[in-house]
């Protein structure tokens, strides 16, 4: 039997439990191992049937592991994912069944996709990308390894979003525009043309703010 592990334990890894009690079958081929936390008090307070089993930097990877990515920040995800993927760590994807996927489109490895979302035709998302509830991907968009979309964006046709973005809940973008690398977009966000790489923008329309 596999054993999974969140990473994170925050509060987006205590979502991606309930996502993941809804999307795996834990009667025949799955068990779930616990949370991987630096921060071991990390699930104190919460009502929640689960506790940090280890931390991320004690991790020893084990052929029958699987884990989850838990984390939304980007650049967090990437360092400590990759620092996993190191030491032979194994990523899995979490698509939950809620999730429409179309049959022209692909999600890469490690990447969690909530409820509700929707995903057209002939969409590429990457390694590590994490899809918030009831965000849209129009037709023939790409989403670059490690980036995070909060919930209810709308990602029209013909949009590319490079790695390591991160877009706030509710933002969206009109069709064929390029998101740069590493940039932020900010909540509630209309863009209407193109986000230069390491930049923040935010408003409607949006404009840089720093």
């Amino acid at each position: 039997m596999k054993q999974i592990y969140i990473v994170g334990a925050g509060g987006f890894g205590r979502e991606v439990f309930d996502w993941m009690i809804e999307t795996y079958d834990f009667i025949e081929e799955y068990s779930f191992a616990g949370f991987l936390d630096d921060n071991l008090q990390a699930l104190d307070g919460f009502s929640i049937e689960a506790k940090v089993v280890n931390k991320i930097s004690d991790y020893k990877a084990d052929k029958n592991d699987c884990l989850i990515c838990g984390i939304g920040n980007p650049s967090i995800k990437k360092e400590i994912c990759q620092s996993l993927i190191d030491k032979g760590g194994k990523f899995i994807s979490l698509i939950h069944p809620s999730a429409k996927l179309g049959r022209s489109s692909k999600v890469g490895r490690g990447s969690v996709i909530c409820p509700n979302v929707v995903i057209t035709c002939d969409v590429e998302v990457g390694n590590f990308v994490m899809i918030n509830l009831s965000t849209t991907l129009g037709h023939d968009s790409k989403v670059g390894d490690w980036s995070t979309l909060s919930a209810q964006c709308d990602i029209t046709g013909f949009v590319e979003v490079g790695e390591s973005v991160f877009l706030g809940s509710g933002a969206r973008i009109i069709p064929s525009k390029t998101i740069g690398s590493s940039s932020i977009i900010g909540a509630g966000s209309v863009v209407i043309r193109d986000v230069a790489p390491k930049t923040s923008v935010f408003g409607n329309p949006a404009r840089p703010i720093f």
